[in-house]
């Protein structure tokens, strides 16, 4: 095997190296995109828990915003909020949030 014959064969295999490498990480991507798929499915996402959290907060929002004279203690309510405890109005009573 002359020196030319080595050359090649290693062009060869780095060639084949780098191949090899970029197929590997395309099958990871789709592995990763058919979990991703997978999992939206199957609801197992914490997406759906998180997206009615926030609704329920932005009504709480909402209502403490539209209240106007009624809610002097504002900043309670939206510390309230932010502690996890459902925000009272001025007249001592927590608010109620319901599902539209």
């Amino acid at each position: 095997m002359s020196f030319g014959d080595f050359m090649g064969l290693c062009a060869v295999m780095s060639a084949l190296v780098a191949m090899v490498g970029i197929l590997a990480g395309a099958y990871k991507r789709r592995l990763a995109f058919l979990e991703r798929k997978l999992e939206l499915a199957a609801g197992t996402l914490p997406v759906a828990e998180a997206k009615s959290e926030l609704e329920k907060r932005v009504r709480v929002l909402e209502r403490i915003a539209t209240q106007g004279a009624q809610a002097d203690d504002i900043a309670l309510q939206i510390e309230a909020l932010r502690a996890g405890e459902p925000p009272a109005i001025a007249s001592g009573r927590p608010l109620e949030v319901t599902a539209q």
